[in-house]
């Protein structure tokens, strides 16, 4: 019934920056939260940050002071603003949308910053 449609990934030199996207769609309801995982090569999947309904955001450290979540409730979207990208930053990214007891997961989009 839900879908998370994400966008944004690509290749970038480090230092650079991209904008990740994702829409959920097939709900009447807003979400809890929202937010993105990302699994990167050899290593486990993590939190990269989320953001809920009442606009609170919890960021990894890793990533907090260079990336910055919003969200548009009305239409269950959300965005990531990568700035500052480091080669460790590569992964693939996973936007996630939490109502109550379920979990939705969008597609993934592919996240490279060469060194």
């Amino acid at each position: 019934q839900v879908q998370l449609v994400e966008s944004g990934g690509g290749l970038v030199q480090a230092g650079g920056s991209l904008r990740l996207s994702c829409a959920a769609s097939g709900s009447a309801f807003s979400f809890n939260a929202m937010g993105w995982y990302r699994q990167a090569p050899g290593k486990q999947r993590e939190l990269v940050v989320r953001i809920s309904s009442s606009g609170s955001t919890n960021y990894a450290d890793s990533v907090k002071g260079r990336f910055t979540i919003s969200g548009d409730n009305a239409k269950n979207t959300v965005y990531l603003q990568m700035n500052s990208l480091k080669p460790e930053d590569t992964a693939v990214y996973y936007c996630y949308a939490n109502r109550y007891l379920d979990t939705y997961w969008g597609q993934g989009t592919q996240v490279t910053v060469s060194s």
